[in-house]
């Protein structure tokens, strides 16, 4: 036994299935579409009448006779199918970030933004996904004519304003900054693609990544420096390029200690920013050593913060600065157990039980080996304490120690860019289409953010979901008819934020 019925979806649309049940009570559902208006529920319910009926007799649309022609008895002819929901909703987010704008209507630059995020690939293979995302792409001769232009360093910086813009950025505003590596591969460097330091300690040829994003981990700017370039020497000239095409009088830099140099202190302080960093103790600090010797049975209480002011000199060309140093007792007893297994090492080592490897408690003096028990005095003494360096003036421990852990969010950009939109240009090997990619990717990572902060999912799992359900345009008996699959609450809740133009963050 089988029926046709309508169900109301969650989306307001109403479903045309077939209903196959047995004496036992059990059923199977064939879906065979949703729609809107009328005329296309009765064309799906025709199908569904005439696939009971097994083919026989006429397709009854309810339409005008004289514009119904002869169907026969093969199927509808299918016109075009989208991935709607999926590819108007990263729409949405591009316009809401006012890309469009920013670009002057450039649809080439749009399709391979939002192709990226959608399954990222190489810049010729996108014309494919842009084909099953029901996209009347570009042609692959007119991609490569306009590549060139999103190198041009005008061409981002548009995109660097359109993003300050959404992130309501003004004096003051915190902004993070860190580096990452992207590396190729290839048997030698070119004077961009150099060996350098990398953190994946990777011996091919690479180039340095500087991102900067607002408090929230928001992209603000990319900027793409040799390979063998220090990360040290890349945050002022981003920063200071960033303000000036911006017209910000300062901003207050976050970065992690390793961003920092002596050279960029004073480089920051005479751009006449403010900045919160976390500070390197290569030597116990004063206030660590006057609390401990003030108490020195006491375990150290989870959470303390001492502060040790550092006033600028006569002869200082700097502001006054406060170091906050915190101890945490979670950050002391990881530090600690990672002291053990690495003293526990240098002393097989030092016995001879296991080859000598690079370990920082070995101490090496001629050819004898020994355990250097002052490191280690120093290291347990440290553990659970971390810095952080301020020359704002009067902050609160709160505020600077938050701003700080922030960085978290330019750590997710980055797992975001390199992961989800698969960074590496493997396909670039000139600077200017390493330039134009990385453009690419840039505004990918924008529109990616703007996506996850709007509907709280990451955004593998909204393309994931979303592509599964497309819009049809059916040819039924002459008239063209819209039909769509039916999207679940959970679906239509994210599209309906993302449709939404208020700012989420």
């Amino acid at each position: 036994m089988a029926y046709v019925r309508t169900v109301r979806t969650g989306s307001g649309a109403t479903a045309v299935q077939i209903v196959h049940g047995s004496r036992r009570g059990a059923r199977d559902i064939e879906h065979l579409g949703s729609a809107r208006d009328e005329q296309a529920i009765e064309a799906l319910k025709a199908v569904a009448r005439r696939r009971l009926a097994g083919g026989q007799g006429e397709l009854e649309l309810g339409l005008d006779p004289e514009t119904v022609t002869t169907v026969g008895s093969g199927p509808l002819q299918i016109v075009s199918t989208r991935m709607a929901p999926l590819w108007d909703a990263l729409c949405t987010a591009y316009d809401q970030l006012g890309f469009d704008d920013a670009v002057a209507g450039d649809e080439v630059f749009r399709q391979l933004v939002l192709a990226r995020i959608i399954e990222p690939t190489s810049k010729q293979d996108s014309l494919r996904v842009l084909a099953e995302a029901g996209v009347d792409a570009i042609s692959y001769a007119t991609l490569k004519r306009r590549l060139q232009s999103y190198a041009d360093d005008a061409w981002r910086a548009k995109l660097a304003a359109a993003c300050a813009t959404h992130a309501g950025l003004g004096p003051a505003s915190l902004v993070l900054y860190d580096v990452s590596t992207l590396y190729f591969e290839a048997d030698a460097g070119d004077g961009f693609r150099e060996p350098g330091f990398s953190k994946e300690r990777r011996l091919e040829p690479q180039i340095t990544i500087g991102l900067l994003t607002d408090a929230s981990g928001f992209p603000l700017m990319v900027e793409a420096f040799e390979g063998n370039r220090a990360e040290t020497t890349t945050m002022v000239p981003t920063i200071t390029a960033f303000m000036a095409a911006h017209h910000l009088a300062d901003v207050t830099i976050v970065a992690d200690a390793g961003m920092i140099s002596d050279g960029n202190m004073k480089a920051i302080e005479a751009a006449g920013l403010t900045f919160i960093l976390g500070a390197k103790t290569p030597d116990i600090p004063y206030v660590v050593t006057e609390w401990r010797r003030k108490n020195p049975d006491e375990p150290v209480p989870d959470k303390l913060i001492l502060i040790q002011p550092r006033p600028a000199g006569p002869s200082d060309k700097r502001r006054d600065q406060v170091v906050y140093y915190q101890y945490t007792a979670d950050r002391a007893r990881r530090t600690l157990h990672g002291i053990d297994e690495q003293i526990a090492k240098a002393e097989k080592a030092v016995d001879g039980k296991i080859p000598v490897k690079r370990n920082r408690f070995i101490k090496l003096v001629d050819a004898k080996k020994s355990v250097n028990r002052a490191l280690e005095t120093k290291a347990r003494t440290l553990a659970g304490w971390k810095g952080y360096i301020t020359n704002l003036p009067e902050p609160t421990p709160e505020f600077v120690i938050g701003a700080y852990h922030r960085l978290f969010q330019i750590e997710k950009s980055f797992r975001m860019s390199k992961h989800d939109l698969a960074a590496r240009p493997i396909y670039h090997h000139k600077r200017a289409s390493i330039e134009a990619h990385l453009t690419i990717v840039f505004a990918a990572l924008a529109v990616s953010r703007l996506v996850e902060d709007r509907t709280g999912w990451s955004i593998r799992r909204f393309v994931r979901t979303a592509r599964r359900y497309r819009t049809v345009q059916i040819n039924a008996a002459g008239q063209l008819l819209t039909a769509e699959d039916p999207i679940p609450e959970d679906l239509q809740e994210a599209l309906t934020r993302i449709h939404r133009r208020e700012r989420a963050h």
